[in-house]
């Protein structure tokens, strides 16, 4: 493909994801929310072999049309209430396209200067834009951010950092590793366990309960603590969760705080991974602990590409003190030092993440803070919030079901719950709900357990998403669930 040949292709293949989001606007319904294939339809519509000869860029795009579409879950339909949003906006797609006509491997300064500074700046930016305290900013020259892939990546990363730490501050530790633990609770999301695993540590999960809105308590924190150290095991990093993915719930920092008083070797990850970006309206920081995020995190993550405007990959990272995460993470033979990283005078990212090449991903942020603006998220997810209050309160007018846990920012847990029913009964009775409600093609949710108890998510935060697709989505809900009680 030459410049012009490439000129034709990119103004089509603009005008097809333009086509796309129009339809996915105006007309949702002309798109199903969930994909329309079974396992393995693709590979009998595909050569088992690469062509010989090139093909034009008009059969390619035909196929992805006629062969990918059809097996496509779209995250960005009004109607998708599953996981959490992934996130998409034009503006992000412009940047990633332009990132993608220079591609940069970023692992230090020299590789490409504007695709470092542009990181430190944009997750200034960001910090600033979520309240968080000037000691997470990279201007502080003490602490900073990055940017990650995942919020499983950067839990990875901040643990590995809070292992060297512990490590530092008790040497008589290292023949002991298998004695160090991790601590998460019942609701941490699975990359708690995930890095134990990856690691080879110990994970305790930490009870949590109904009554305390399923938030770690400090009083749960710091039996668990006297109970380790008394058996000689070794807790090194609380990961905390600001937003559960089960039912959002915010764990209590202030007591968390408290309880490691006596503890200062015990490392605190917040993960805010969907929640996080919520926090730049002034008027959700008591709600999600903004002052104990300040106060005690060692690091904390939040997902920009979940609710955040921005398209998947982009994980922000903060620390609050650099050092600590490049001590642990910093391998530079002699082909990778340069005069200034040598002086000090840059920051190499390939030290704040476990790779070593990485992706100029702070140009779609910068380009997406700059197109919305402060105001533009605040407008964002206050729109996602109200719709969920709507939902909750429609829900909470039913006598046949009823909100597991409180509501959650734009996240609602539900289930069907008639009257004099057992825990089990209840349970099978939801499971069939939910299995009816998964099989549509014109809505998509998941189920979770909270403390055995089964029941249905409903997370909002598509950008196009409104209240009359809150209100269809009810009324498929309502709907299945009378077709539930009914059999």
């Amino acid at each position: 493909m030459d410049v012009e040949a490439f000129r034709q292709a990119g103004k089509q293949a603009i005008d097809d994801i333009a086509d796309y989001y129009a339809k996915l606007g105006i007309d949702s319904g002309s798109i199903p929310v969930n994909s329309v294939v079974e396992p393995g339809y693709l590979t009998p519509l595909i050569p088992d072999a690469p062509p010989q000869e090139g093909e034009d860029f008009a059969t390619i795009s035909a196929d992805y049309h006629r062969l990918i579409m059809p097996g496509l879950t779209h995250w960005q339909h009004p109607a998708f209430f599953a996981y959490f949003p992934t996130a998409s906006s034009f503006e992000a797609i412009l940047g990633d396209l332009y990132s993608l006509a220079i591609p940069t491997p970023g692992f230090n300064w020299s590789c490409s200067p504007a695709a470092t500074e542009l990181e430190a700046i944009v997750m200034d930016w960001a910090a600033k834009l979520l309240f968080l305290d000037a000691a997470f900013y990279n201007s502080s020259g003490v602490g900073g951010g990055s940017l990650q892939t995942t919020a499983s990546d950067s839990a990875l990363i901040a643990i590995v950092a809070a292992r060297e730490r512990y490590m530092a501050l008790h040497p008589e530790a290292t023949p002991e590793l298998t004695n160090l633990v991790i601590y998460v609770t019942t609701q941490t999301h699975s990359l708690g366990l995930k890095a134990g695993k990856v690691l080879g540590l110990q994970v305790r999960a930490l009870e949590v309960r109904a009554e305390d809105n399923y938030a770690l308590k400090g009083e749960t924190l710091e039996q668990a603590l006297n109970e380790d150290k008394s058996a000689g095991r070794r807790p090194f990093v609380l990961i905390a969760t600001v937003g559960t993915t089960s039912s959002g719930a915010v764990d209590d920092l202030t007591e968390v705080e408290a309880a490691l008083r006596q503890h200062p070797e015990v490392w605190v990850h917040v993960d805010a991974a969907w929640a996080g970006i919520a926090l730049c309206c002034p008027e959700t920081h008591e709600t999600l602990r903004l002052t104990g995020i300040n106060s005690v995190a060692d690091s904390i993550c939040t997902n920009f590409h979940k609710w955040g405007l921005v398209n998947f990959d982009c994980s922000t990272l903060w620390v609050r003190d650099r050092r600590l995460l490049t001590a642990a993470l910093d391998i530079t033979p002699p082909f990778l030092r340069t005069t200034h990283g040598d002086a000090g005078t840059v920051i190499d990212y390939r030290n704040w993440h476990l790779a070593l090449g990485r992706r100029f991903r702070s140009l779609k942020l910068w380009f997406v803070m700059r197109g919305f603006g402060v105001e533009g998220f605040r407008k964002h997810i206050r729109q996602a919030i109200q719709l969920n209050e709507l939902f909750s309160t429609l829900v909470k007018n039913t006598d046949i079901l009823e909100l597991v846990a409180p509501p959650s920012l734009a996240l609602s847990v539900f289930r069907l719950a008639p009257l004099d029913l057992t825990k089990d009964a209840l349970n099978t009775l939801n499971s069939a709900f939910y299995q009816r409600l998964s099989t549509r093609k014109d809505i998509a949710l998941t189920q979770t357990t909270l403390n055995g108890a089964y029941c249905i998510r409903f997370a909002i935060g598509a950008a196009r998403t409104t209240e009359s697709h809150i209100r269809d989505a009810f009324s498929i809900v309502l709907e299945e669930a009378r077709t539930v009680l009914d059999a």
